[in-house]
């Protein structure tokens, strides 16, 4: 992800040594400067240089900030020209960008060529084969979680929630202390400290305070913590700092955890002292994000420490006495995967924690399995809570079904952002107080053709403007907002999606706490688009290819001129391209000639003059969705594989 978060543990790099002319570029990769090295990668890529290395390296620069957009742009060149040549590893890492856009089916197809190239030695190919449980019934998981942005967020990274007392503490970039000029060379961002914050009556917002503890602050990075049932202990994470940033014999500055004891003056002023190291960190690996039972006798945390299964995985000791702890215990293949298992949160019903490694929407998802000491069968929590980027860091009190999460999803105020949710939120509110609370629900359709629209973003407002909540419309163009909403209240509801004119509405709730139910309705923008599947595109005529070629013939160029055309009106419009055939040569073949054809006409569209950046994608997809029954060993007409035989210009953003 763009934070320093997840990924300080990540220090797995697959290339081998480059020639001295990848020397700047690969130093600042080594030292995990990702922003500038990814500039360099580029550099060289521009002069042409399109090597294993360099792509691999671009690309890897750009996955581990999580910016999975350009982390895709180099994967997927380098899947193009040297897929016979590289890691399997990169095959995995090109599906997540996949998965990261959305590109879900795609994506389980490069799942299946990790899974032969790996010959299934990599647990990840067991995980995502999708044979019990697939992509289809996660998307399908009835949404349980209300969210909403906290007000403290800020435009850097704030992600690490833990209860302290009726307050959180969390982690944060936000640059008020002494080393305000020192910025992190990861993502550019200043150095990690933990803040406190107010948590209001319904844990609906949170609000700052100050400074957690000037005692356990250093120069650097100290990020999620735990404390003690009793609250006069704590855990934290902190690099690997004793007066500079110690590093291993690599130049990677790993990842430790210490202890503090809490200690209250005379005047009643409450400070950390004591500082330890606990007895199994190690400057050869790292070991971070603490979570305590609530008997206080367990301590589960991350490590990629000798013998873990994946990148990094969940370790647990037990607490013998103060200072003293048993040998780390690996939580086993059931959790952990040859992937990156993280944030673990321990109650007495669950464990929760953080995955890339178990199926998921993209990114890290958050995961919950029961507290039986057994840990078997995580079970992905589902949208919204879960995203296609990273969801982590989750924490929640199981008596009320209030929690906190983080996410570096679009729409945030800047990189991680924490957010509030209701969990099971039709029950929550009479479980936190007797006051009548509203709730709303409604659908959203094209306001012409009467189609419901799925994907629209529907955010609610109070009369003075502030934004309180947001969701997403599912498949059938549904919404459902069942919290935090007061009874006989006037509010407003706003409803945008790309490709369409924004629209708003108000409404009153109920007086009883009953269903208020508010249709909403958008135009689209312009004539020359249409919707399909969820999905806005540019209208335009067939794109006809020669039998078995891609190359642009003359009558395509005047319907790819319209695509122009559109991107020209609108400067700020990004797209994807997307070909497909219809199924009657094998299927391989047709996703290699369908994916020629897709970036055949992204050429052409740079050529008059598009910036190619602005093509976010251009990918094939063979026979894979047709939109009829045409499918292998089906008899059909010419005009009915002539549907399937299309391209579309799909618009992301305007």
């Amino acid at each position: 992800m763009k934070n320093i978060v997840t990924i300080i543990l990540i220090f797995v790099s697959i290339s081998g040594f480059a020639q001295s002319k990848y020397n700047k570029a690969d130093r600042l990769f080594d030292k995990m400067w990702y922003v500038e090295a990814a500039s360099e990668y580029e550099k060289l890529i521009n002069d042409g240089d399109r090597s294993i290395h360099v792509l691999q390296k671009a690309g890897d620069a750009y996955y581990f900030n999580t910016n999975m957009e350009s982390a895709y742009k180099w994967y997927e060149i380098l899947i193009s020209e040297y897929l016979n040549e590289i890691d399997p590893e990169y095959i995995f890492r090109f599906a997540h960008t996949l998965e990261g856009k959305g590109e879900h089916k795609l994506a389980k197809k490069w799942m299946k060529t990790f899974a032969k190239r790996s010959k299934q030695k990599d647990s990840r190919t067991q995980q995502y084969a999708q044979n019990d449980i697939t992509i289809e019934d996660i998307l399908n998981i009835e949404p349980q979680f209300t969210l909403r942005n906290l007000s403290i967020n800020t435009e850097n990274s704030d992600f690490g929630p833990m209860y302290y007392g009726e307050r959180l503490v969390y982690s944060s970039a936000i640059d008020t202390s002494y080393f305000h000029k020192r910025t992190y060379s990861w993502n550019e961002q200043p150095f990690l400290n933990f803040q406190l914050g107010r948590i209001n009556a319904t844990a609906a917002d949170v609000e700052y305070l100050n400074a957690f503890s000037k005692e356990l602050e250093t120069k650097y990075h100290e990020a999620t913590l735990a404390f003690s049932p009793d609250e006069k202990k704590v855990y934290f994470t902190r690099n690997n700092f004793n007066g500079k940033l110690g590093r291993d014999g690599e130049g990677i500055n790993h990842l430790k955890l210490y202890s503090a004891d809490l200690n209250i003056s005379l005047n009643e002023t409450v400070q950390w002292h004591n500082v330890k190291e606990l007895p199994f960190n190690s400057d050869d690996y790292s070991v971070g994000h603490p979570t305590i039972s609530e008997d206080g006798k367990l301590l589960y945390f991350v490590s990629d420490m000798p013998g873990s299964i994946g990148a990094t995985d969940i370790y647990v000791v037990d607490i013998i006495a103060d200072s003293t702890y048993s040998q780390p215990r690996n939580l086993g293949p059931k959790i952990n995967t040859a992937g990156r298992e993280m944030f673990p949160f321990i109650t007495n019903k669950k464990l929760y924690f953080a995955s890339d490694g178990h199926l998921g929407l993209g990114g890290l998802d958050v995961f919950e399995v029961n507290n039986d000491n057994v840990f078997e069968n995580p079970i992905n929590l589902g949208a919204p809570l879960n995203s296609t980027l990273d969801d982590f860091a989750y924490i929640v009190k199981e008596d009320t079904n209030l929690g906190f999460v983080c996410s570096n999803r679009a729409g945030g105020k800047g990189d991680d952002d924490i957010y509030s949710f209701d969990r099971n939120p039709s029950e929550t509110r009479e479980q936190v107080s007797g006051e009548c609370s509203g709730w709303v629900t409604g659908y959203v359709s094209n306001e012409v053709t009467g189609e419901r629209i799925a994907n629209a973003t529907v955010k609610i407002f109070s009369e003075s403007g502030k934004e309180l909540m947001q969701a997403q419309t599912n498949l059938n163009g549904n919404y459902a907002f069942k919290s935090d909403l007061d009874c006989i209240t006037r509010y407003d509801v706003k409803v945008s999606k790309v490709g369409y004119n924004p629209n708003e509405k108000p409404f009153i709730t109920s007086k009883d706490g009953e269903e208020t139910i508010v249709p909403l309705g958008l135009k689209i923008i312009n004539k020359g688009f249409y919707e399909d599947r969820g999905l806005v595109k540019i209208k335009i005529g067939i794109i006809y290819f020669d039998l078995d070629k891609s190359f642009i013939r003359n009558d395509a160029t005047i319907e790819l001129n319209k695509v122009v055309l559109m991107m020209n009106q609108y400067p700020n419009m990004l797209i994807n391209i997307e070909s497909h055939t219809d199924s009657r040569s094998p299927d391989n073949y047709n996703i290699e000639l369908s994916d020629r054809r897709a970036k055949e006409a992204r050429d052409y569209i740079i050529s008059q003059g598009i910036n190619a950046d602005r093509i976010l994608s251009a990918i094939g997809y063979g026979e894979t969705q047709t939109v009829n029954n045409c499918k292998n060993g089906i008899p059909c007409t010419e005009a009915q594989h002539q549907l399937n035989r299309r391209s579309e210009f799909i618009i992301v953003r305007m």
